[in-house]
């Protein structure tokens, strides 16, 4: 049997990949498709043109490939601990959203957003604290 450090460390780290790669990925997506521009129609050669721009986008492949470690990350941490506990411990992507936001997309984030991201956190400190699993393992 696992000790309980060794569980405890083994989902501090994996919570930390899904914090940083989902929100990573969503970013790239982001930025990659902003560089398609709006797309009006769903004509058959707008269709095309917006999957071979997609396709030949590296920051769309950077972000598909964040989101398929996030989701690596996410599926794996669900096998040993709680939905409960792992999706308000990995609240913490909504403080790293904002940053990207604010940082590399030159979004304004105001105090109010900075103060309930705060309160996010908060909570994040809280369920960390809890047990990782409140069920018998299957």
């Amino acid at each position: 049997m696992k000790s309980f450090s060794h569980s405890h460390f083994k989902t501090y780290v994996v919570i930390l990949l899904i914090v940083i790669f989902g929100p990573v990925g969503n970013f790239l997506l982001g930025k990659g498709m902003k560089g398609l521009g709006m797309t009006l129609s769903w004509k058959p050669s707008e269709l095309v043109r917006f999957i071979a721009f997609a396709l030949r986008s590296e920051t769309i492949w950077m972000g598909i490939g964040s989101l398929i470690i996030f989701f690596v990350s996410y599926s794996l941490i669900l096998s040993w601990a709680d939905y409960s506990y792992v999706q308000p411990a990995s609240a913490f992507a909504y403080g790293t959203a904002a940053l990207l936001g604010h940082f590399m997309l030159g979004e304004i984030v105001n105090a109010v957003q900075w103060a309930g991201i705060m309160i996010i956190c908060l909570g994040v400190f809280v369920v960390g604290r809890t047990p990782l699993r409140t069920t018998e393992p299957n």
